[in-house]
């Protein structure tokens, strides 16, 4: 399990990876949603995938093909680090990561998390 921050604004929300499962909490008003909860934006959907354009469920479609990226991805880390990335593109700060309860991180820059975990420091 993985557990990500990120800050726009005074908005702070965390994210928890756990195997398969994505979920987003925002922490000033401790709702937590799955990725299904997540607010999309039709123009962002249509850069990625324009073939949804004119499609009545191109949100639903959107969500769809998002768990199916995910869920290519090997390990935690790496979805951790394609979040990153996305919310990176939206303005969102990455502040910290805590990786299976071990002390927390701060991210440095645009590193990626690196593999391997040695009494709880991240090599």
């Amino acid at each position: 399990m993985i557990l990500s921050v990120y800050k726009l604004g005074s908005e702070v929300m965390e994210v928890v990876i756990d195997g398969n499962n994505l979920m987003f909490r925002d922490t000033s008003s401790q709702m937590i949603t799955t990725i299904e909860g997540i607010r999309i934006l039709k123009a962002g959907v249509l850069k990625e995938h324009p073939d949804l354009k004119d499609d009545v469920e191109w949100k639903k479609k959107a969500v769809e093909r998002l768990k199916e990226h995910m869920n290519k991805m090997n390990t935690e880390m790496e979805k951790t680090n394609y979040v990153k990335e996305e919310l990176f593109k939206f303005g969102y700060t990455p502040l910290y990561f805590q990786k299976a309860g071990f002390r927390t991180q701060k991210f440095r820059g645009d590193e990626k998390i690196k593999e391997g975990v040695k009494c709880g420091i991240i090599y």
